[in-house]
């Protein structure tokens, strides 16, 4: 971090006084674990982690780190998927779990304020006793501060959009320790038309343009009824057919996820299920109980016109529970096919109409290349994963990965989609968002990062290619 001792010694005792002798590790240790998240790239740990209690202590080492020209990193629960936490150069990791309260919780306005260390699960506790839920549910439980910082959404997408529909204000300390609101201090409107859409702006920044320390979001009233189905196809291509005529048939449906056969298994001796070894649907219906009813009726004319088997009911709220636990858990599942090895997702998202397509396409691309990458799809927004499982110490398996990675993502570009739908950019995937929204656009974004943090101090190296000297 620093050549000479005295520089060190002055920026820690800095530190020391903004947060306490208890709020800044050096230990390699606690270094080593803000340095990776859940991804493929290697541990990059920071110099120091400090573990600030409020906004106001954010802000004062923010603007001690711009002073002394030191990267800032934030760090929620690190359960990203793209390596969006690694130190490339050093510096200073803002891990922000001591922050966890919920603020301002207005039931009668369906929204609610939180800081960065409260996770989607915490939240939903909070909320239990209150008629009330935040939908979004990516795999993991991770911080809400963060799932705004990468745009993230899981399986209720569907229905209930992304976290960039539901975040309706966001405060952030910028590089200078700046605080911004980015819609006005406590506003919170259900809608609005004034000014650029800042908020929007932070969604899915990684980190890059700020920290953001609150969150602002869109709750929903818990539906009188939820009803989960499961359904298995002769195909994958039928499985997918029966999606997309479900969605064209303006099916409200709540939750519709693809398993292929591989992953399907994989979930039945991970989760102890029973389901049959064929292409799957996993379905979930919410509204009243009429509504539910026609919504099943419906649905269930589309699958069985496809082949599809009769459904296996969810009724209660276990057996629910228990096969999205099951779909969630998709992930330590498909690396249990392979004890010892590692997982890389892919992540790409396709406009609805070409997904039998490119998942049939994949599939293919998985077989000839003798590659384990059991797939499992958030098919009612055109988004799938591939759990690549890969043998680490194999180099030339590895490339293999890498390869097929590359060609998958171009073949979403091809059928105008995005390399990523859910997960971000972060390291691994910074030339394909330049192949996918071409120089002009990529310049403009890094035009607003130098108007925001002209040193680029902020998560260096992630989203955008470093510039050439």
């Amino acid at each position: 971090m620093y050549s000479s001792h005295a520089a060190l010694d002055s920026v820690l005792s800095a530190f020391r006084s903004i947060c306490g002798e208890d709020g800044i590790s050096l230990g390699e240790a606690v270094r080593e674990q803000h340095g990776k998240d859940e991804s493929v790239h290697r541990c990059c740990p920071p110099d120091v982690v400090v573990f600030p209690h409020c906004v106001e202590e954010v802000s004062a080492l923010a603007k001690v780190c711009h002073n002394h020209h030191l990267p800032i990193i934030p760090f929620g629960t690190g359960t990203g998927l793209e390596g969006g936490v690694g130190a490339l150069k050093g510096g200073v990791c803002f891990s922000l779990r001591n922050m966890d309260q919920v603020l301002d919780l207005h039931q009668e306005d369906f929204d609610v304020t939180v800081e960065p260390g409260v996770t989607r699960k915490a939240l939903n506790a909070y909320l239990r006793e209150t008629g009330l839920w935040f939908p979004v549910d990516p795999g993991a439980d991770a911080s809400l501060c963060g799932m705004a910082a990468t745009s993230a959404s899981g399986t209720n997408a569907v229905r209930y959009g992304t976290m960039r529909e539901n975040v309706l204000n966001l405060e952030v300390v910028l590089a200078d320790g700046t605080i911004i609101h980015t819609a006005g201090k406590g506003r919170r409107p259900r809608k609005t038309s004034a000014g650029y859409n800042l908020t929007n702006l932070f969604v899915g920044s990684e980190g890059t343009l700020g920290i953001i320390t609150k969150s602002t979001l869109r709750l929903y009233g818990i539906p009188e009824a939820m009803v989960s189905a499961v359904c298995s196809f002769p195909s994958v291509q039928a499985a997918v057919d029966s999606t997309v005529q479900v969605l064209q048939a303006g099916v409200p449906i709540a939750r519709i996820e693809f398993l292929d056969e591989v992953m399907i298994d994989a979930c039945n001796r991970f989760s102890s299920l029973s389901y049959p070894v064929t292409p799957t649907l996993f379905l979930e219906f919410h509204g009243s109980e009429r509504s539910v009813e026609e919504q099943v009726n419906l649905t269930e004319d589309i699958t069985q016109s496809n082949g599809g088997s009769d459904f296996q009911w969810a009724r209660d709220a276990e057996t629910r529970n228990s096969l999205w636990k099951a779909r969630h858990d998709a992930w330590y599942a498909a690396l249990a096919l392979r004890p010892g090895c590692k997982a890389y997702s892919t992540d790409v998202c396709v406009p609805l109409s070409r997904l039998p397509q490119i998942i049939v396409e994949t599939k293919e691309d998985l077989m000839e290349n003798r590659l384990t990458g059991p797939i499992a799809g958030h098919v009612g927004d055109g988004n799938f994963h591939c759990l690549m499982v890969v043998d680490p110490s194999d180099p030339e398996e590895q490339h293999r990965v890498h390869l097929f990675t590359e060609r998958l993502a171009r073949r979403a570009l091809a059928m105008d989609g995005t390399c990523t739908g859910e997960h971000g950019v972060g390291l691994g995937k910074r030339a394909l968002l330049c192949e996918e929204v071409g120089h002009t656009a990529i310049n403009v974004m890094q035009g607003l990062k130098d108007a925001l943090d002209p040193k680029n101090l902020m998560n260096p190296g992630k989203v955008l290619q470093p510039r050439e000297p």
